[in-house]
């Protein structure tokens, strides 16, 4: 009999492969995804609160450099705020496919972790400071569990202040 919580085995991901070389432990959380659902969506499926699930923006500098951001699900990112603190002109979200094409995975399943190219990561600084966080495990409609400390150990992720209030839960 199936478990309500999904199948008993996901196949791994360049995320979870590499989460597991480096001994993180994580647990695992698949649930159906939706177009546009989001981390609100994949909250309430999985019953967890969005401002610890973490979503994983791809975007671009003003010379189209690609960057990570990783912040609360139910929180927007100011983009003037965090060009000012990484000491770039602008910050834009990038195209789904070149987010595609930086990241290796589609927008909807990326995680920072195990990504076609390296990128630069910043991560909202109160993400820190939650005890575990539930972030993309490399495919849509699967979250990992971990300890957000993974996201500066493993990425080098910077932490920086650009969280907007929170979204609203609505069409995304």
């Amino acid at each position: 009999m199936a478990k309500k919580h999904g199948p008993a085995h996901v196949s791994e991901t360049p995320a979870t492969q590499l989460l597991r070389q480096h001994g993180v432990a994580y647990t695992g959380h698949p649930y159906e995804y939706v177009e546009h659902g989001g981390a609100q969506h994949s909250a309430q499926v999985l019953g967890l609160d969005p401002y610890t699930v973490v979503k994983t923006l791809v975007m671009q500098d003003q010379d189209a450099k690609p960057l990570l951001v990783l912040m609360h699900g139910n929180r927007s990112v100011s983009t003037k705020n965090l060009a000012r603190q990484i000491g770039a002109k602008s910050v834009e979200p990038c195209k789904p496919e070149v987010a595609n094409r930086h990241s290796g995975y589609l927008v909807g399943g990326t995680s920072p972790f195990g990504t076609r190219r390296a990128m630069p990561v910043y991560i909202e600084e109160s993400i820190l400071g939650l005890p575990r966080i539930a972030i993309n495990g490399g495919r849509r409609g699967f979250l990992v569990q971990i300890d957000p400390q993974v996201c500066v150990q493993l990425l080098g992720a910077q932490p920086v202040h650009c969280a907007l209030g929170d979204d609203v839960a609505g069409r995304g």
